[in-house]
């Protein structure tokens, strides 16, 4: 069951109202779907033969991504493609972070990743090209374990790496604890597993083909290494065939560097019209959802969920209409903030006894947050309202420190009055406001410098929203300076 719902076969089923649905009926169809998409005989049992499957190495990116069933959204193709793209046709590289223990040389690894992405520059018009330092398009990292992104590496075997589509960053991340080779039979083979991931890097997701450089599983090291002919319409799809060098022809554009696919708007016109959030939040389950006035949308890899919105007051039982501000904590609890109260759900089941003041749970915190979030860089809580921010520590006394609150100007590039923020699970934490949102680099502690720039459209790049709906005239604000608070904790929330 993790493992289908690791890698997208199902949904995670511990939200209680779902609890009916575990039932051997229901698991069989799941693993029937995933006998499908490895090529086994779909008996829905679990065979020798579909636990071997399960147990191989492979790419830690979900085979199923966005809405629907592959059977549905693509009958005739087995390549899928995630729904981005990138916009420019030169792209940028740096290897961050080396192999710690590996046979494998600095100059070699370079190597390897040059030749992994020449696999799919040899089809198209692309360009890769290796920085040591600076912003880049594409940052490639070699991590352990628990580095930052929310998708933990599982130490040698299992996930060997995973990489993140144009519109979450295309960054690329590899599991340190594998035994990374070079032209051997032995250990891993970065150039195969690396051109894999740079695929997703690119805008493909998992292909069902199993010869195909893109389908989920590590075949091996293959000294011929070349793209399936799947694999090569998929990236021809998105970027085209590679033509006969002509003189070029120069036109500016401002146009963004990667696309996200356009959607009609029959169920989004409420959200595109006006894409402002009351507060946004990802549950336990790893679902995220955004809310607004008393209805509430559910966000896939690229879009909204069929049959979305739907009201809170039906599917969130005792939590109210316009919300100030919502997280969800460690422990899998989500928060919700409004007035002088808060909320505790877990998954969408309002845990007993709530709501509560927020002056006896979160002691030091302001009534009428804009904002709340777990920040990645130090693990602690951090409420949002006006031109300041608090930091809230449920394991210190007293929980929020003297020197807060401090002014938001601290954090580069955010402005003031938030509508709400979220740490997402590609590491980043996202700032949202008056229908557009910032990213936020938790590394360098400022918002990401990139092109197009932010704040950004939050309809068009989280909701699916086409351009012309676009809100254009938001505000950049800045912080100003002052600081002053205290707090004492006699009501833990935790």
């Amino acid at each position: 069951q993790m493992y289908l719902m690791k890698y997208g076969y199902m949904d995670n089923m511990s939200n209680s109202k779902s609890a009916p649905l575990l039932s051997p009926d229901f698991l069989k169809d799941h693993i029937m779907d995933f006998q499908g998409f490895a090529g086994l005989n779909q008996t829905g049992e679990l065979d020798p033969l579909t636990v071997e499957y399960m147990k191989m190495p492979r790419c830690g990116v979900k085979d199923k991504v966005g809405k629907g069933s592959y059977a549905k959204r693509r009958r005739r193709k087995r390549y899928v493609l995630q729904g981005s793209r990138w916009r420019v046709r030169d792209l940028t590289y740096k290897i961050s972070k080396y192999p710690s223990s590996s046979r494998l040389s600095r100059s070699q690894v370079d190597n390897d990743i040059a030749e992994a992405l020449k696999v799919w520059s040899d089809y198209t018009e692309l360009t890769f090209t290796q920085k040591e330092s600076g912003k880049v398009h594409i940052d490639i990292r070699f991590d352990r374990r628990e580095h930052g992104d929310g998708d933990p590496f599982d130490g040698a075997g299992g996930t060997l790496a995973h990489a993140f589509f144009p519109v979450y960053g295309g960054d690329a991340h590899f599991d340190d604890d594998e035994n990374w080779s070079s032209e051997s039979l032995i250990g891993t083979n970065l150039v195969q597993a690396a051109a894999h991931e740079f695929g997703h890097s690119l805008g493909l997701s998992h292909s069902k083909t199993h010869e195909a450089l893109m389908a989920p599983f590590y075949r091996g090291y293959d000294p011929k290494l070349k793209l399936d002919g799947d694999d090569i319409k998929a990236i021809e799809t998105l970027y085209g065939k590679r033509k006969e060098k002509t003189p070029p022809t120069t036109v500016q554009s401002v146009t963004p560097p990667f696309d996200v696919p356009r959607f009609g708007i029959s169920d989004r016109d409420e959200i595109c019209s006006h894409s402002k959030i009351d507060s946004i939040i990802t549950t336990k389950n790893k679902q995220t959802y955004a809310f607004k006035g008393s209805k509430y949308w559910k966000l896939t890899d690229d879009s909204i969920a069929e049959g979305y919105p739907r009201r809170i007051s039906s599917d969130w039982e005792g939590l109210p209409p316009d919300l100030d501000a919502g997280f969800t904590w460690t422990n899998g609890r989500t928060y919700f903030f409004k007035g002088s109260k808060y909320w505790r759900f877990t998954n969408q089941n309002m845990d007993e006894g709530y709501p509560k003041l927020i002056s006896k749970g979160f002691v030091g915190i302001p009534n009428n947050v804009d904002a709340s979030f777990v920040w990645s860089g130090n693990g602690k809580i951090y409420f949002f309202k006006g031109s300041k921010y608090w930091r809230f520590d449920p394991e210190a006394r007293p929980p929020v420190k003297e020197s807060y609150p401090k002014q938001i100007s601290n954090w580069e590039g955010i402005p003031n009055d938030l509508d709400d923020a979220l740490m997402y699970s590609n590491g980043y934490t996202y700032f949202f406001k008056n229908g557009e949102y910032w990213r936020f680099n938790d590394r360098k502690f400022q918002v990401d410098r990139t092109n197009p720039p932010f704040p950004r459209p939050t309809g068009r790049w989280w909701f699916g929203c086409p351009e012309s709906t676009d809100i254009d005239d938001k505000g950049k604000n800045s912080s100003s300076d002052d600081s002053d608070g205290e707090g004492i904790q006699n009501d833990a929330p935790f």
